[in-house]
């Protein structure tokens, strides 16, 4: 059911099936093609309820993060910064994350407008959450490798750079769902010959009968597997090797750095222990996910040769490692501010004077504005939150 380009099985699954005719695609109806491995109950029933948990645990803390930045007069500071960018990129993220549910749950209700637009969404927050974490790593290498004479970059990237870096391309990305996203009956005469990512997470029936509406990139049928291969590959690219690379080679610099001297040892080991955790969570959600739909890509391609087992066996990795990546939006939170005392302290203090304004006019008064919800400075505290 998802967006783009994650999990094309089905399709090559079709593809590479006796069931369809190489010069018409046509699907034979008589025959259940291979890889049907996941049930519609399975769909209708897994998918919602894990993108649910994802969705309410996103809103809720990437939500307070914003609410929290919110009542900051000024960010003062790149980390400020980047926690908010990253924060609004998991929120609307996860805000997209309803429509797909619905439509594996029962059908896409929604129209070609908003089939299109939740494509766009869907696309543009999703490469350009990985891309800031990869700037977060780099201000952090700047802040404890290069802290004398970092402060001017710092500030360039976080205030200009990552428009360009991280935004721009994320929302030129989304130029193939404005190109391929439409809304589709599932009965229509060419419907099998225009299978996309969506369809593995969608209810199907293989009746043509089934006039189930589905949203989902539709590509020439001619050119089908290329597109699906190439878009695959974009996704694995961008949204994870790139700023996957940056990201360990940063942080692993900054382990190095911090492994070395004796003065706040109890400091610098509750920072390497961050920043390994930092590590681990981004590679634990999205290498199974990026692998699984890498071998899927050989398979579509015939680099490696695939029974149907194999198939079904990549089917069910891909549809349940793929929800394991999606909740990593709902740990950024944790991992870029609640673990921070200071951001804690500040959130107290928001959720608190948002019951009574009089009340935060006293404690302005009293204590002096709410300090920043950062919680690094220019030395190897800048993990250790």
């Amino acid at each position: 059911m998802d967006s783009q380009d994650i999990d094309m099985s089905i399709e090559y699954f079709y593809n590479s099936s006796d069931n369809i005719s190489e010069e018409s695609g046509d699907y034979d109806i008589d025959q259940e093609p291979c890889g049907r491995a996941l049930s519609n109950d399975f769909n209708k029933i897994f998918l919602p309820t894990v993108y649910g948990i994802i969705f309410i645990l996103g809103i809720i803390g990437n939500g307070l993060v914003v609410v929290v930045m919110g009542y900051q007069k000024k960010l003062k500071n790149m980390t400020d910064k980047y926690r908010l960018h990253l924060s609004v990129a998991d929120l609307l993220f996860v805000l997209t994350l309803p429509f797909w549910a619905v439509d594996a749950f029962k059908t896409w209700y929604f129209g070609q407008f908003l089939c299109v637009s939740v494509h766009m969404i869907y696309t543009v927050n999703l490469y350009s959450s990985a891309l800031i974490l990869a700037f977060i790593s780099v201000d952090r290498y700047l802040a404890v490798v290069r802290a004398t004479n970092s402060q001017a970059i710092r500030k360039l990237l976080a205030s200009k750079v990552i428009y360009v870096g991280v935004w721009l391309p994320a929302a030129v990305l989304t130029v193939p769902d404005m190109v391929f996203a439409r809304v589709q009956n599932k009965g229509s005469s060419n419907w099998s010959s225009n299978w996309s990512s969506d369809f593995l997470f969608s209810d199907e029936s293989m009746e043509p009968a089934d006039s189930r509406i589905i949203c989902q990139r539709i590509y020439p049928q001619e050119t089908s597997l290329i597109w699906t291969v190439v878009f695959r590959f974009q996704h694995i690219l961008v949204g994870f090797i790139m700023p996957g690379l940056v990201i360990l080679i940063c942080y692993c610099i900054i382990i190095n750095k911090l492994s070395r001297g004796t003065k706040g040892q109890a400091l610098k080991r509750k920072a390497l222990k961050t920043t390994i955790i930092l590590i681990l969570c981004f590679f634990s959600c999205w290498l199974p996910y990026c692998a699984g739909i890498f071998f899927d890509n050989l398979m579509m391609l015939n680099v490696i040769s695939s029974s149907c087992v194999m198939q079904q066996a990549v089917e069910k990795w891909i549809s349940i490692t793929e929800a394991l990546a999606y909740f990593h939006c709902c740990l950024n939170p944790i991992l870029y501010a609640f673990l921070g005392v200071k951001f804690n302290k500040a959130a107290r203090s928001a959720l608190t004077s948002s019951r009574s304004s009089q009340k935060v006019t006293l404690m302005t008064k009293k204590r002096g504005p709410i300090s920043s919800v950062s919680t690094e400075s220019e030395s190897s505290s800048v993990l250790s939150s």
